[in-house]
């Protein structure tokens, strides 16, 4: 089995204006020409759920209402992986290149959490016009923007 190194180029930051990433001061020169992008994708890591028992988890019990009995780790958006990595499209609403901080609308990461990679949102690759979803969940939001009104306390089993 190959083994690979990756390391953090910031750190997931909350305050009263809003969530951010803070970039670590040796990959600051990698934000340039950031931008004018609306949204990023934020590879990050999840730190709190890294430990052998998590890593080990392969299946799961209903976690959502509707869907099957048992569900493989890979057909649910859990924290409980093989490898803890984490996605999120997160919009960007504002951006200090100059001191590393990207200020976000929203991401589902806590307090000093690792943040591995950004990369831009752009359409042409991560924007899937017609996905297909299994029955038990076609009911959920069809965009980021639905899912802020939509009761997710619902969904949960």
């Amino acid at each position: 089995m190959n083994h690979f190194q990756v390391n953090p180029i910031g750190t997931i930051h909350h305050s009263e204006e809003g969530p951010c990433i803070r970039v670590d001061n040796a990959y600051i020169p990698a934000l340039k020409a950031l931008e004018g992008f609306s949204h990023i994708n934020v590879i990050w890591w999840f730190d709190r759920l890294d430990d052998q028992k998590s890593r080990s988890l392969l299946q799961t019990e209903q976690p959502y209402k509707g869907a099957p009995a048992v569900m493989g780790i890979f057909s649910t958006r859990s924290p409980q992986r093989p490898n803890p990595l984490a996605l999120t499209a997160s919009q960007v609403t504002g951006l200090d290149p100059e001191a590393g901080i990207i200020r976000l609308a929203f991401i589902d990461a806590e307090e000093n959490t690792p943040v591995l990679d950004i990369k831009p949102y752009t359409p042409s690759f991560d924007r899937i016009e017609h996905p297909g979803v299994p029955a038990w969940c076609s009911h959920w939001p069809r965009s980021s923007e639905e899912s802020a009104d939509f009761d997710w306390d619902e969904v949960f089993s």
